[in-house]
């Protein structure tokens, strides 16, 4: 799966779907990365799993074998960052053993 900070969704293609038999949730409307809008189905819930971490989302449906994306909405939930010089995706040093998920308009009390 590429890991794409710029894509807020997770995105799947339609052979994955075919195997998975993710549950459609709605048609949305995209702004893609060519400016264009396009209308795809979205399908959930997806469990993604990455070293100590889970995100539940949904993942929109690509055509045809095109490449898986982890968006930016999985990512900030299962508390990730992307290692930019060795081009890889790591657990957030500072919580090494979980995700802590950021609520910064809430407070206890």
């Amino acid at each position: 799966m590429l890991v794409d900070s710029g894509a807020y969704e997770m995105a799947i293609n339609e052979r994955i779907q075919e195997q998975m038999g993710f549950s459609f949730i709605e048609k949305r409307r995209v702004l893609l990365a060519d400016g264009c809008v396009g209308e795809f189905d979205f399908v959930g819930p997806v469990m993604v799993k990455f070293a100590n971490r889970t995100a539940i989302c949904s993942a929109m449906v690509l055509p045809g074998e095109c490449d898986p994306l982890l968006g930016s909405i999985p990512m900030e939930e299962m508390d990730v960052m992307i290692h930019s010089r060795r081009q890889e995706l790591i657990v957030n040093p500072a919580n090494p053993e979980g995700a802590v998920l950021s609520m910064r308009g809430f407070q206890k009390g």
